[in-house]
Parts: C-alpha cells; sequence; structure tokens
C-alpha cells in the first residue's frame, strides 16, 4: 500500500466516507455494458446456480439452474447463457475502421466498438474463466452433444478471461476493483471485495457515515452477498428446502412448475440487490471523466477483440489447456511490458498517482525560471536543436545528474540533467537539455519547449515504445524447459 492510499483510508475513517485518490477515470465505461451477476453453488466446483444477465438496468434475465449437480442442466444453462451473450458480442461486429499500418503504407481493419463484460467481484472473473474451460472443448456430436452455441460461449468466456489478466483491459471488468482505482475506503482490502460494504462507504445514506453503512451491508437479510459465494444460512434454510421440493416433484408437473417458480423467486431475491448496486457503482465510475489514455488502452481491446473474432470465423480451435513453454513466457513477457506501461499512463493522466511517485523520488514539480529555446550544439557532425531550461522545486530531487526525464506535458520529448544544484530556502536548481519533440529544424516550433513561469512535473517514468523480446519458436523449445511439444517433433 502507498503512502497517500494510506493516508486517503485514514481520512476516509475521519470523515466517514471514501477519499478519492484519482481525478479521473482509468478504464473505458461502454455504453452498453453487459453485467452479469453469477451465483455458484456452495460445496460444488463452480457449478451454476443461477444468473442475472443483461446490458441494462431494466433488462436482467433471470436463468436458474435447479439442480446444479445435474451436467445436463448444467449445460442447458450455458446454452441459455450463450442465448444472451452472444447476440450481445455480435452486435459490436457490424462496423470496422480502417486502421494506417506499416507508417502509413498499409491499413488493416478493426471494429469500432467491443463488448464490455461487468462482473461484481474478481471471484466472478474466475467464475467466468472455470465455466469457460469447462465449455470450451465441448462438442456439438458425440457421446454427450451440447448445443452449439455451449462451445462457442466457452471460447468467449475465456478469451474475456485472459484479457481480465491484461492490465489496462476493460474488456472484462470486476466492479469492486474499479471502484477501489478511484477511492480508498476505510476498511481493509478483504473487505472491499463485498460490493454492498464498498458502496456504503462510497455513497453512504444521508445522516450515515461509510462504516455505519458497510456494517449494515455485512448483514445478509437486507444486502446478500454479491456472489458467486452465498450465504450459509440461505442455502441451509432457504435454497436446500426448495431444491429438495423440486426434485421431489419430478413426476407431478404442476407442483415441479410450482416448485421451479419457487426457486426462481427466491434466487431473484439474491441477486436483485447486487443487480442494482452494479449499476449503481457503475453510474459513480461514469461520473469521473475518462483519462486522456484511456481509448488508447481501448483500442487494444478492440485490436483483440477483432482478432478473436477473425480467428473464430476462420474455424481457429479454442484456446489451449495450457500453454507450452514458449507460449507461457511469451505471455509473461507480453503482460510484464503492459503493466509497465499502464503504470506510466495512469501516472501521467492524474496528478494524484503522480503524487505517489513524487514522494519515492521518481518525480517532482517545479517552475521554470530561465529558458534558452534557441540554443543550438554544434559539437557534433551536424548541428542540432538542443534548448536548456532552468526548473527550480522545492520538492527533493534525487536523480542524478545525466538521468533523462520525461514531462507528462510532452511525453515525446526527453530532458537530460545537466546540473543539480542546492539554492537558498531549501530550493534546488536543476538545469535541463531538451531533445525530441520539436521537429527537425534549428528552431523550436511555438510551445515545443516550456517557457519561463510555467509549471511542470518531470519524471524519469517514460511512456516510449517497449520493444518486444526474441523467444526460440516452440519447435526450439530447450530441453531445460520441456523441449519441444510433442506436436512439433
Amino acid at each position: 500500500m502507498s503512502t497517500l492510499r494510506a493516508l486517503a483510508k485514514a481520512q476516509a475513517v475521519a470523515a466517514g466516507v471514501a477519499q478519492p485518490v484519482a481525478t479521473v477515470r482509468h478504464l473505458h465505461l461502454s455504453d452498453r455494458p453487459l453485467v452479469l451477476v453469477p451465483l455458484a453453488m456452495a460445496g460444488e466446483a463452480n457449478a451454476p446456480l443461477a444468473a442475472l444477465v443483461g446490458a441494462a438496468p431494466d433488462e436482467a434475465r433471470l436463468l436458474v439452474v435447479p439442480q446444479p449437480r445435474n451436467r445436463e442442466q448444467r449445460l442447458a444453462f450455458a446454452a441459455e447463457l450463450a442465448e444472451a451473450v452472444l447476440p450481445h458480442l455480435e452486435s459490436f461486429r457490424g462496423v470496422s475502421e480502417a486502421v494506417p499500418v506499416d507508417r502509413g503504407r498499409d491499413v488493416r481493419y478493426r471494429y469500432v466498438d467491443a463488448p464490455q463484460l461487468i462482473v461484481p467481484n474478481p471471484a466472478g472473473i474466475t467464475f467466468l474463466r472455470l465455466l469457460g474451460r469447462s465449455t470450451r472443448f465441448r462438442r456439438p456430436d458425440g457421446e454427450y452433444p451440447v448445443h452449439p452455441s455451449v462451445p462457442l460461449l466457452g471460447r468467449w468466456l475465456t478469451f474475456f478471461a485472459e484479457r481480465a489478466e491484461h492490465p489496462g483491459s476493460a474488456a472484462l471488468v470486476a466492479l469492486t476493483e474499479a471502484l477501489t482505482l478511484h477511492w480508498a475506503t476505510g476498511q481493509s482490502a478483504v473487505e472491499d471485495l463485498h460490493l454492498p460494504a464498498l458502496l456504503g462507504w462510497l455513497d453512504p445514506p444521508p445522516g450515515t457515515t461509510g462504516a455505519e453503512a458497510a456494517a449494515r451491508a455485512e448483514d445478509p437479510q437486507t444486502c446478500p452477498p454479491a456472489g458467486p459465494a452465498t450465504d450459509p444460512d440461505f442455502d441451509n434454510h432457504r435454497l436446500a428446502p426448495a431444491m429438495a421440493a423440486y426434485a421431489e416433484a419430478e413426476d407431478d408437473p404442476v407442483a415441479r412448475a410450482e416448485a421451479y417458480a419457487e426457486l426462481e423467486r427466491l434466487l431473484r431475491g439474491q441477486l436483485e440487490p447486487t443487480w442494482e448496486l452494479m449499476w449503481r457503482g457503475l453510474g459513480l465510475l461514469r461520473a469521473l471523466p475518462p483519462g486522456a489514455r484511456v481509448a488508447g488502452r481501448w483500442a487494444g481491446d478492440r485490436d483483440a477483440f477483432t482478432g478473436y473474432a477473425e480467428h473464430v470465423d476462420a474455424g481457429g480451435g479454442p484456446q489451449p489447456r495450457r500453454d507450452g513453454a514458449v507460449a507461457a513466457a511469451v505471455r509473461l513477457h507480453r503482460l510484464e511490458r503492459a503493466l509497465a506501461s499502464y503504470a506510466v499512463q495512469r501516472a501521467y493522466d492524474d496528478p494524484l498517482v503522480m503524487a505517489e511517485h513524487r514522494l519515492t523520488g521518481e518525480a517532482f514539480v517545479g517552475d521554470v525560471t530561465l529558458a534558452d529555446p534557441k540554443r543550438v550544439d554544434d559539437s557534433g557532425k551536424r548541428p542540432v536543436l538542443r534548448p536548456r531550461i532552468q526548473v527550480v522545486t522545492t520538492e527533493p530531487v534525487l536523480v542524478p545528474v545525466g538521468a533523462t526525464l520525461y514531462s507528462p506535458a510532452r511525453p515525446a520529448q526527453k530532458a537530460k540533467v545537466v546540473f543539480v544544484t542546492p539554492a537558498a530556502d531549501g530550493k534546488t536548481e536543476v538545469v535541463l537539455e531538451l531533445s525530441g519533440g520539436m521537429g527537425r529544424g534549428l528552431t523550436a516550433p511555438p510551445g515545443s519547449v516550456p517557457e519561463v513561469g510555467e509549471r511542470l512535473c518531470l519524471t524519469t517514468l517514460s511512456d516510449a515504445y517497449l520493444p518486444a523480446g526474441n523467444f526460440p519458436a516452440p519447435e526450439e523449445t530447450p530441453w531445460t524447459h520441456g523441449g519441444p511439444p510433442a506436436e512439433a517433433v
């Protein structure tokens, strides 16, 4: 936990309401996200019990599995879920846009928008991942045939679960994680996973503190769990008798219909409070302005959606059960690069996030007191424009002479530290030599060089392109990592 977040948590306790730790929204929100609230049966490995799914507050569709231990009913649930999810995904495939590649010498095409799935918490993402893994290899023929939509749903759920691991992706979002990214509460990180308690801190009723609202939200009678786990008391005293009544009415169609209706009523009562909280939480997020680099990350989600849709259309196979050694290394490398880029982009977009780096000495803010925008360095083979500026700051400057700094205001420009001189009144004078972001001539375009009086943030964090690593082909997997896969031998 960073120092600023710890301070924000302490302030939340004192003020009785959650405190902001971001000034902008760091994730994309779709105009019509598909909200999915799942429930799983206790004591069974990811056995679906029920789900509410829909793309608008008044479009909730309830799916129920009366006997979650019954494989046929679980697969029927998957087919019903596919009826709700797959048309929603298909609705984003109508319009494409041309994207220049190879420095404008060629173009590729991607969809102008992509679907976004929202679940209450990280456990909801795990539920979808496991459901995808259990259905994507099913076949519409053979010994245990399923509806053709079931394996397709499994492949798409696996795709979204994998995108959820990608830092900065907004294709599949856990609402509790999205909210705690922007606000700090007065409770622990584990307690923040409980959506009713979290929203109690973020938006407590009038005359109530966040702690009081969160305590009331812990009562499962008034605020059922946000899933996929259910309340044990509800399981033992209400759900179990209703499921037993449904099983006993197997030979009586009228009694069976009544038992099913009772199950629907019970499960809807467990899911609807969370459904309302989901849209309430999305409303809080939507009130924040998006960060400047959010659209670029969403473009990456659209690229991934387009690529997988084309893979499915071309008859490509489902995702493997496990990655090979090379594929796993490539995936890990890609995630590490995305995590580093995401951390920098958040800091560039948000002064509150950058403040954390200022506390650690990775950044400082100061005023430009001197500027020489016309300075030319002619010590090399040809003269080059190298303006210099002097920045005076009251913050500690821990970067050494020769270090390269960057400014969120001009991310394409590098600032090399030339001198660091302590001044009076605890101030520090930093002389910087600028390069990049000023064209190729010997005259800097207006605005490309900071002017005297401008307040500037400088940091060691760089959002520059990170080249991909070099990895061997799968058939060249070294023996230390298991050797080539069997299909490559």
